[in-house]
């Protein structure tokens, strides 16, 4: 049994007294408007990553070649970042890249963002288009890693290239890791990063890694978008964790009465759990999910098969522990003959804060309605786990979310078939990364008005 447990992060919340709108006035020195030639630049850019198949297949099997192709493109395409006199560039276990970028603020405590290079494996036959091919179609690039997590990994470090091509000086000083076997574990890239920075003594102020998206009509009842996310099922928790704190914070943007239901999940609960578990996306809230990754039975057509077995990935809820989960299990089995083995459990981060007084929470929160200012945002789970677990040494503040809106018919392309990113969002995911950079190199939340440099 493949166990994988709900990551929680907590980012982005609407509620609270913090004024977000401070980011929108004077602080970012420069605006994030590109020319014509940097749109196409930064799409061709992400196109040309798209087309190496970096594909992590399992934690022994990966394309060295394409692994190294990758490390040969990045120089390429953004040389300012290696040629920069602020940006030291280090390969870890190989295939693995950490950044860091100096600040002029030695008194600030540095930041970092993280992304990985591998992708999971694709079959040609089952897409429209060939999955490495980066072709664009109806103002979508589609390709394997577009969405999972090679518009992330192009994004921070194009938004990087072009803030030192206009001058770009940080105060706040920060880390980049990317890692090359995040789609298997991350235990020779993330791991490896994580400890060389630990062993360099560095602490962070926050660090924020792929994980919650914007989601576009997937929240019933909510029209604006919103950042956040079978048989025998397991029971409903829905209410019961942090889950909570995403509905209530997204409850002043519902209409009546759903605003008045969420507002009061103390005694609807069981009402919006029934309303969440008819999709599949928001299921994942409610309960513990269940899927059959891997079945194997039987070794020729006309004979009775010896044996079976199956690989099963279990989705915990925040508060379903794994011993109530084996218990849960054999009940629904109920048969002896059975043998249940755990493969893999990842248990789940501890809480991020989210409060006013949260820096990089409101960092990340502010940089959203920057480039968005429609989404509502608000506190939520990312229903699945990354690299972000190798750096709890480093931080308590672990943010996990990337500005990709995904829609309802969007969902199941995560990991599966005809994955894609829209041309438009994309940009808009560079703009992000370029706005979050400038916003993290204040001294202190927007409270105090005072920036840590005139910029």
């Amino acid at each position: 049994m493949e166990e994988t447990v709900e990551s929680r992060t907590y980012t982005f919340s609407a509620a609270g007294n913090q004024d977000s709108s401070y980011f929108d006035r004077s602080h970012a020195a420069f605006a994030a408007n590109f020319s014509e030639s940097e749109g196409k630049l930064l799409l061709d850019n992400l196109k040309g990553a798209l087309r190496i198949r970096t594909v992590s297949r399992n934690a022994t099997d990966f394309d060295i070649s394409a692994l190294e192709e990758f490390g040969d493109f990045l120089p390429k395409v953004f040389p300012t970042v290696f040629s920069s006199n602020l940006v030291q560039h280090e390969i870890i276990t190989k295939y693995s890249h950490l950044f860091t970028v100096r600040g002029s603020n030695d008194s600030l405590q540095p930041f970092m963002l993280i992304a990985h290079l591998d992708v999971v494996p694709a079959l040609e036959e089952e897409w429209d288009v060939p999955p490495f091919s980066a072709e664009e179609k109806d103002g979508y690039l589609y390709g394997r890693g577009s969405m999972d997590d090679k518009s992330s990994l192009m994004g921070i470090l194009q938004g990087l290239e072009f803030l030192l091509k206009r001058g770009y000086i940080p105060c706040r000083s920060f880390y980049i890791g990317i890692g090359h076997d995040e789609e298997v574990g991350g235990n020779n890239g993330a791991k490896n990063i994580a400890k060389v920075l630990q062993s360099r003594g560095v602490k962070l102020s926050f660090l924020l890694d792929e994980g919650s998206v914007i989601l576009d009509g997937v929240i019933p009842g909510l029209n604006k978008h919103a950042a956040i996310l079978e048989k025998n099922p397991m029971p409903r928790m829905f209410g019961q964790g942090p889950e909570r704190g995403l509905f209530e914070h997204l409850s002043p943007q519902l209409h009546f009465p759903l605003n008045m239901v969420m507002a009061n999940l103390w005694l609807f609960s069981p009402i919006v759990s029934r309303m969440m578990e008819k999709k599949q996306s928001t299921n994942t809230i409610v309960r513990t999910t269940t899927a059959v990754t891997e079945f194997h039975a039987g070794i020729k057509a006309n004979v009775i098969a010896p044996f079976a077995r199956a690989t099963v990935n279990f989705r915990l809820h925040p508060v379903h522990t794994l011993d109530q989960l084996l218990q849960q299990i054999q009940h629904i089995i109920s048969d002896e003959r059975v043998k249940i083995e755990v493969l893999q459990h990842y248990p789940s981060l501890p809480m991020s804060s989210y409060d006013d007084t949260s820096f990089g929470y409101q960092v990340i929160k502010g940089t959203i309605q920057n480039i968005f200012p429609e989404v509502a945002v608000a506190p939520g789970l990312c229903i699945a786990n990354t690299d972000t677990r190798h750096y709890q040494k480093l931080t308590k503040e672990l943010y996990r979310f990337i500005p990709m809106i995904l829609k309802q018919e969007d969902v199941t392309r995560v990991h599966g078939v005809n994955e894609r990113i829209s041309v438009k969002n994309y940009e808009e995911i560079v703009k992000f990364y370029f706005r979050l950079l400038q916003n993290s190199d204040l001294s202190s939340l927007p409270s105090s008005r005072i920036p840590s440099c005139d910029l």
